[in-house]
């Protein structure tokens, strides 16, 4: 799950992580008044979506005087930022934020993160903080440091004291910025975040410490022990499909392509994407139904493939463990009736009550196909829906 910036700043301020003062406006008439409460020359107004590069699209503005930052709220609200995470369909800017501004001596980057290789959360910092540290972590990696660490001690200070010297924070400053970092750590492992990132976090000229941008996102698993977070989640950000999905139990991204898919367990779910590619097909979605789906579970999912106006045909891939086959072939049927089914169907059982489920779909005199293998099956709908 992600949030708007605003909010994670407003989540680490709680943890002692000191962020600038702002207001949060949607609508172009409260920039005024938001203007008056800033006390610094100058003001920042960003716009807030669900993506990075928003400086580089154009989405923060400098604003020195209250009639500027008018200007900018009524330039921004509405409008669609394209950045490099968004792709080229952009996302409609519905809220702002206004900020007051400071002077800057140096930005810095630090992140929180799980490393995969190590299988332990690691501090990620680097001294070239702001808009292109991607590209200096491809161009300069030796710029980059990194802390593993242990799950059952912590951050531990000399961690944090060895990444302030790695990336030259001054000298006076380091026992705030160790500060910070500790409590950073805090804020990550209490809220079961899946990417804690400050970028940049600055020092300012009257000697400060700051996270002057964040961004945090959570581990939908964890949401269920920390319920505070789901104030902070946006459906405005989020796809209506995989909203619906949520409400089902279903694991459910959408993507570009046109054949849906319906499948059991994530790993086997990759592949079939992999196998549908290697055909020279697109598929339009990742769908876990879970290892356990009910046939209500099973037809909401074909209901949900199916409201996809790109679909263009289905491919099921169910190996039946603790699944049994002839409960997905009921919930199969019970979707199509309920749909219309207009589209090809391709099914490939294999596993519990595999048999029974092949003849519930041959009795059904429905637009669906069997197939041995998955292989088959994948070779099959790419075929059919052109």
């Amino acid at each position: 799950m992600n949030i708007h910036e605003y909010q994670a700043k407003e989540l680490l301020s709680k943890y002692g992580v000191a962020v600038p003062k702002g207001k949060v406006i949607v609508n172009a008439e409260e920039a005024t008044s938001a203007a008056w409460s800033i006390e610094t020359e100058v003001a920042v107004v960003k716009a807030q979506i669900h993506a990075g590069g928003r400086g580089k699209a154009g989405g923060v503005k400098i604003a020195k005087s209250i009639d500027e930052v008018s200007g900018y709220a009524k330039e921004l609200l509405g409008k669609t930022l394209v950045t490099h995470q968004t792709g080229p369909e952009g996302k409609e800017v519905k809220t702002l934020l206004i900020e007051e501004g400071c002077r800057i001596h140096k930005e810095y980057y630090l992140a929180l993160t799980l490393d995969r290789e190590t299988s332990r959360v690691t501090l990620v910092a680097s001294e070239e903080g702001g808009m292109d540290i991607e590209e200096v972590a491809e161009s300069q990696p030796e710029k980059i440091f990194k802390e593993a660490i242990d799950p059952l001690i912590g951050l531990s200070e000399f961690q944090a004291r060895r990444i302030c010297f790695s990336i030259n924070i001054p000298t006076d400053l380091i026992n705030d910025t160790v500060k910070l970092m500790i409590n950073f750590y805090q804020c990550f492992m209490e809220n079961d975040c899946a990417l804690a990132e400050i970028n940049p976090l600055v020092v300012t000229e009257d000697g400060r410490v700051m996270a002057l941008d964040a961004k945090l996102n959570f581990d939908d698993n964890g949401l269920y022990r920390n319920q505070h977070i789901l104030k902070y989640r946006d459906l405005n950000e989020e796809d209506e499909k995989e909203i619906e999905a949520s409400k089902h139990g279903l694991a459910y991204i959408s993507l570009d392509g046109s054949i849906g898919c319906m499948v059991n367990g994530a790993g086997l779910a990759m592949a079939t994407m992999d196998i549908i590619k290697s055909y020279g097909g697109d598929p339009a979605n990742f769908l876990d139904v879970g290892g356990g789906a009910s046939e209500e579970k099973v037809t909401n999912a074909f209901q949900i493939i199916l409201s996809d106006s790109r679909v263009k045909g289905i491919f099921v891939n169910i190996f039946g463990g603790i699944m049994k086959c002839d409960v997905i072939a009921r919930g199969i049927v019970n979707a199509a009736i309920k749909t219309n089914l207009n589209v090809p169907v391709v099914v490939r059982f294999e596993g519990t009550n595999v048999e029974m489920g092949r003849k519930i779909l041959e009795n059904s005199n429905l637009n669906i196909v069997t197939a041995g293998d998955m292989g088959e099956g994948a070779k099959k709908i790419v075929e059919l829906i052109k």
